[in-house]
């Protein structure tokens, strides 16, 4: 399995592809992924100058260990193709699919990023693929698109169309969200795969960002799409975990680590009976910390 398949990614920062000012130096702001976005940030007329802008800051640009997604244009248009070889050519991490709505859909994605990876040497498996959910088919079809490649990394709620498709709007409430976010989540989780949400487009209500972000994070999610480097510092900070939590964490994978040697399966920690099953959680909550640096490495 692709090692990047499970990275952190609390944080993707939509750019425009085609303006050499954003996608220039976005690591400065220390977002765990950025989506460099040829889909609806880009004008008709200006798409083959936003791949010819994408290509060369992926050959350029140091990004810093940041994650770079490319967002196709949509599975319905004649320009996917092209952008899947001009993103697998530059060397991006991952590929989006706007739009999507069934399985197939990933697997014609799939096929054209492998066939791209032998037409320009790059090492197969390495481009990962993530699935844009924008309509209530695409969220009711979930846990088949979740299943429907290994180099599936996650899902992300797409709000806007959405709830355009429901026939409402963004209320800034959640309600018209909760459904298709629980859903996704445990789909998502049944399949092994991670789960985002959606953008939260009024940038001078942080207080209604930050209510947002504790919600999905009390939800499961692993991440939110965000449109602004002010929106960063406030996910991290509410994925970082307690000191509490990180304490109760290292001695949950200490204890689960020494009892499997000795062949006990279940066992207490501070009074809390525990199993092999929390080991994964305890595990995430100890990369958390590291990734936030409230934690050093070599603890």
């Amino acid at each position: 399995m692709n090692p990047n398949k499970k990275r952190l990614r609390r944080t993707m920062m939509f750019l425009n592809a085609q303006k050499p000012g954003l996608i220039k130096d976005p690591y400065i702001y220390k977002p765990d992924s950025i989506m460099l976005d040829l889909e609806d940030a880009v004008a008709e007329k200006e798409k083959d100058s936003a791949r010819f802008s994408l290509f060369h800051a992926l050959k350029e640009i140091n990004y810093r260990g940041i994650e770079c997604i490319v967002r196709i244009n949509g599975l319905d248009s004649d320009l996917w193709e092209e952008d899947i070889r001009c993103a697998v050519a530059g060397g991006a991490d991952g590929i989006r699919i706007p739009k999507t709505e069934t399985a197939e859909d990933v697997k014609k994605v799939e096929k054209a990023v492998e066939e791209a990876e032998k037409e320009f040497g790059v090492e197969p498996g390495k481009v990962l693929i993530m699935a844009a959910l924008e309509s209530a088919k695409g969220v009711l079809n979930a846990l088949d698109i979740c299943k429907a490649s290994d180099r599936l990394f996650g899902i992300a709620l797409s709000g806007g169309d959405y709830t355009k498709d429901l026939q409402t709007h963004i209320t800034g409430t959640g309600v018209e969200l909760m459904g298709a976010r629980q859903h996704m989540i445990i789909a998502a989780r049944a399949a092994g795969v991670q789960c985002f949400d959606t953008v939260y487009t009024d940038l001078d209500d942080m207080e209604g960002f930050i209510k947002d972000v504790e919600t999905i994070h009390l939800m499961g999610f692993d991440g939110k799409s965000i449109i602004n480097p002010r929106q960063i510092a406030p996910v991290h900070k509410i994925y970082t975990p307690s000191q509490k939590e990180i304490i109760f964490a290292q001695k949950v994978v200490k204890e689960i680590d020494e009892k499997k040697a000795l062949g006990i399966g279940v066992f207490t920690v501070d009074g809390k009976m525990i199993d092999i099953a929390f080991y994964d959680g305890a595990k995430r909550t100890i990369e958390l910390a590291k990734a936030s640096g409230v934690l050093k490495e070599e603890c």
